[in-house]
């Protein structure tokens, strides 16, 4: 398929009984879960067999499941509490990914807290995280997959030229790749609304990090306007990007096969009618 298209499913009460339950609802061709709390610390170990009817049904209706992994992770932080417990649950979204089918794993860039220079908190990272992704030896193991901020602070990346330096402090991994933001990128600066101006940040993404990085987007209209640095998501067409450039997307060639989730506001109906407008748009490229 060009590019399927879902969203990010609850799953309190059973990762398949609840969460593809909503899948299906949302007429989803692709899935985004959290395995712990995002907001919270917590491994917690799934429940084995919910995990395996979540990936057999996942198989059987061709559908590609990501992991978000918690908000809290920040690989670039003054406090080594926060930077032990980022390794702990990095990992363990990591192994609950492979354990329920899940192709990537969605972590935040993170940002450079106090008051620490940029080059100073991107070496910290690749202490931190590198060991992460050279434990990813399975076949099956997933991609780990970064998502910029919108530019909030004393983030690491949130330009798509900022993905050039943290490549570079992953040693370019074979396991990273991306997870494009569409509100992130656009509230970092990035007028995606403009003239070929989604074209134009694919590009730029792609002159970064080379082909085939771009491994998943999240697909969301933005609140507030380019560059605002506000990360505050709205329903496809009904933001300041507006529907157009999430069009002129799906005709870009470094997005070929690559799944876009929904994380928009308005409950299941606001979901289910995202999801019918970005196949509108991509069936009618």
């Amino acid at each position: 398929m060009r590019n399927p298209v879902g969203g990010h499913v609850p799953v309190a009460g059973g990762l398949a009984k609840v969460g593809l339950g909503y899948a299906r609802e949302l007429a989803a061709e692709t899935v985004q879960v959290f395995v712990a709390n995002p907001r919270g610390w917590a491994t917690p170990a799934g429940n084995p067999a919910q995990d395996e009817l979540f990936r057999s049904e996942c198989a059987a209706d061709a559908v590609p499941a990501y992991v978000h992994a918690p908000y809290l992770i920040n690989f670039g932080s003054h406090t080594e509490a926060t930077v032990e417990r980022s390794v702990l649950s990095l990992r363990h979204s990591l192994r609950r990914a492979r354990e329920i089918g899940a192709l990537g794993v969605v972590v935040h860039t993170g940002s450079a807290t106090g008051g620490r220079p940029r080059e100073v908190a991107l070496a910290q990272v690749r202490t931190h995280m590198l060991p992460l992704l050279d434990e990813l030896t399975h076949d099956d193991d997933p991609f780990l997959l970064l998502e910029s901020t919108a530019g909030q602070g004393s983030s690491l990346c949130s330009r798509t030229w900022d993905f050039g330096p943290y490549f570079e402090a992953m040693d370019s991994h074979p396991k990273l790749g991306i997870c494009l933001d569409t509100c992130h990128i656009y509230a970092a600066g990035h007028d995606l609304a403009g003239p070929s101006g989604m074209r134009q940040t694919l590009d730029l993404l792609v002159g970064t990090v080379g082909e085939g990085r771009l491994k998943l987007i999240h697909a969301n209209d933005s609140k507030d306007v380019v560059g605002a640095h506000k990360d505050r998501h709205e329903n496809i067409g009904a933001g300041h990007i507006g529907a157009e450039p999430f069009a002129e997307l799906f005709s870009h060639p470094a997005t070929e096969g690559v799944p876009l989730i929904i994380e928009t506001p308005g409950g299941k109906e606001g979901h289910a009618a995202d999801v019918a407008r970005l196949k509108e748009l991509r069936d009618t490229r």
